[in-house]
């Protein structure tokens, strides 16, 4: 990849192979894809968006997940990794075992809820 640090929808449209127009509802309807916006409203997306805007391409047209699906599958992964950030940073002694089994439930609840929906 390029060693540039923000991209136009244009290019983030030819590195992904999606259409601008999906790339822009995409940004509607997940709260994790939320590129740059210059004065002008033009968007600047950055490495991370161009990694969320392909794993939204494999949920949504590889593997057929619906647009909640998606969410669930993507939100669930971020809270899980930041549990676990928190865990390194704190120590994974110090978390509570309450903590622990809460958030084993709670991906559990959701891996299920997206089953249901496969």
């Amino acid at each position: 990849m390029s060693a540039k640090n923000y991209f136009t929808i244009l290019e983030v449209s030819r590195m992904t192979g999606m259409p601008p127009y999906t790339i822009r509802y995409w940004e509607s309807k997940f709260k994790l894809l939320r590129p740059l916006r210059l004065e002008s409203g033009h968007r600047r997306f950055t490495k991370k968006d161009l990694e969320m805007i392909n794993r939204l391409k494999d949920l949504i047209l590889m593997k057929g997940y619906s647009l909640a699906g998606a969410k669930k599958t993507l939100y669930g992964r971020e809270r899980a990794r930041e549990w676990s950030e928190m865990a390194k940073s704190a120590g994974a002694a110090d978390v509570p075992d309450k903590t622990v089994n809460r958030l084993l439930e709670e991906i559990k609840n959701e891996l299920s809820e997206i089953i249901k929906e496969c």
